[in-house]
């Protein structure tokens, strides 16, 4: 197999958040014609019968390089522009080298070999795109009459793409997917409610537990990814089939499916906070096609808060962890977090940061850089990055901050004595408290929970609310009995985040809300 060089990530569009206009997402053309192309734009040309993509070999510049297939990574030697040369036909040129694709020698003859070279014009170098009634296109060569073609239907990466009769064959047809320039593109192909920002045809994200939700139809789902660091779980009509460690910059497949309509859900199973992910979508297996993203629910609920929150380690066997195997797992999916999002059918995000406190870090690490200063980002990475909440309105807002503020002694030098940690810590969460009051209105409830050692601060905070006329502001005391702490380090088990989960969803059952 042949080495892949890193290229510039870019991915086909396909919807994550209602974002308006101008953003990206993957278009497939359900009858592209000459007429429709959008001849600024870039494509994916992938074909019908393998479901891999039109790629220059090795991301090679050099004029000669061969063009075949490989599995789809979107990368700018699988990006085509279509150049006008008029009367119908156009030349596919490299978004990578800027040299167009050739029949090698002009050659007329079935199996020519197909390459790339610099763009004179040649009708070797022409193609008219012809329309199929299954919405795929046929590319014929202005010069010899010939189609574009995976030679011997091979299914390989590193097949050739040669030239043939126009047998109208599905290894001959090929799907045209538009590369967007925002995330509106990935957003109307799938559903999120976190955090998301956009970056060309993908979206960027760095909080844990966010999720992407599409529907295919067809025999197999290609997810898109780059992503180095985090986690994932692939489930699809509701099973998880699939469990992605660091997946790094990858179109991970699930194949073999009925030939029906699925849906499918992607979760970032961990923290990630000092890097950033990326997804560019779901991609129809050959034969198959995405389908209108589902329907966003109508309640939504936002979780802040720190290890404790982000499902640290609570998947372990044992409460002795080194970094990578708290890595490993992690699973903010089955958080109380999440499973109370899902027992009451909203959307919801998990915004948490393990070491983080309302005023100080665990054992005073790291100074000033408490939760409060990462709230606002959606990359948690990027210094003074600001996430647009666009239509996020929570009905409910759930905080959990506190444990790295008072679970361990304060140390020499730290600027606190109890009593000032105490009274910051009031001071900063009842100015939390108005910042989420002023962001999402007046219409959002917050649960502020408290817990031992510092639910006497809490109870404080809210009463000082509620007293000032803020009956939307409500205490939850987060009742420790029975709870077995056998997470790593003595964070919560995933039978401890269902025992929680049980706990809030009734103390929310006793809530007015809007929803």
């Amino acid at each position: 197999m042949r080495a892949r060089p890193v290229h510039r990530w870019r991915v086909f569009g396909a919807m994550m958040v209602t974002v308006a206009a101008a953003a990206a997402t993957i278009l497939v053309a359900n009858q592209a014609q000459a007429a429709t192309i959008d001849k600024a734009a870039y494509y994916v040309l992938v074909s019908r019968h393998s479901g891999k993509a039109i790629d220059v070999n090795g991301a090679s510049t050099s004029d000669g390089a061969g063009i075949l297939q490989w599995t789809r990574t979107d990368g700018n030697n699988q990006q085509w522009q279509f150049v006008d040369s008029g009367s119908g036909y156009y030349r596919l040129r490299a978004r990578h080298s800027g040299k167009v694709i050739d029949i090698n020698g002009a050659s007329v003859a079935n199996g020519a070999n197909v390459i790339q070279r610099t763009d004179t014009g040649a009708t070797s170098q022409q193609f008219r795109v012809m329309d199929t009634t299954s919405g795929y296109v046929k590319l014929i060569n202005r010069n010899s009459g010939k189609a574009l073609d995976v030679w011997g239907w091979s299914t390989a990466d590193g097949a050739r793409i040669s030239q043939y009769t126009d047998t109208g064959g599905d290894n001959q047809q090929w799907q045209l997917i538009k590369l967007g320039g925002g995330p509106s593109d990935v957003l109307s192909q799938v559903h999120t409610a976190g955090r998301v920002k956009a970056n060309g045809s993908t979206v960027q994200y760095s909080w844990p537990g966010i999720y992407f939700e599409g529907r295919i139809r067809g025999t197999g789902v290609g997810i898109v990814l780059n992503d180095p660091a985090a986690d994932y779980l692939v489930q699809v009509d509701g099973v998880t089939v699939s469990t992605l460690v660091t997946p790094g910059q990858t179109t991970h497949w699930v194949n073999g499916l009925s030939n029906a309509d699925h849906t499918v859900r992607l979760v970032k199973r961990n923290e990630s906070a000092w890097s950033t992910s990326e997804f560019g979508g779901f991609v129809a297996a050959a034969g198959g096609a995405i389908l209108t993203k589902p329907t966003a629910r109508s309640r939504q609920i936002e979780f802040i808060g720190d290890s404790l929150t982000a499902g640290y380690g609570n998947t372990s066997t044992s409460r002795d962890c080194t970094g990578d195997q708290v890595n490993r797992t992690t699973n903010t999916d089955i958080g109380y977090g999440a499973l109370t999002a899902r027992r009451l059918s909203a959307d919801y995000q998990v915004n948490a940061f393990s070491g983080k406190g309302m005023v100080r870090n665990y054992n005073g690490g790291d100074p000033g850089n408490h939760y409060r200063a990462y709230y606002d980002r959606a990359l948690l990475n990027v210094a003074g990055d600001v996430w647009n909440p666009g239509t996020w309105r929570p009905h409910l807002v759930v905080v959990y901050l506190g444990t790295n503020d008072f679970s361990t002694a304060i140390n020499p030098g730290e600027p606190w004595t109890p009593d000032s940690l105490a009274a910051a810590y009031r001071t900063a969460y009842g100015d939390f408290l108005q910042k989420l009051r002023t962001r999402y209105g007046a219409g959002t409830t917050i649960v502020a929970v408290g817990a031992n050692p510092f639910a006497g601060h809490v109870q404080q905070v809210v009463q000082e609310r509620t007293s000032a006329g803020d009956s939307r502001v409500r205490y939850w005391f987060l009742d420790g009995n029975g709870l077995d702490l056998l997470g790593c380090h003595w964070h919560y088990s995933s039978r401890d985040h269902q025992l929680i989960s049980d706990r809030l969803s009734t103390f929310i059952g006793t809530l007015s809300l809007n929803w």
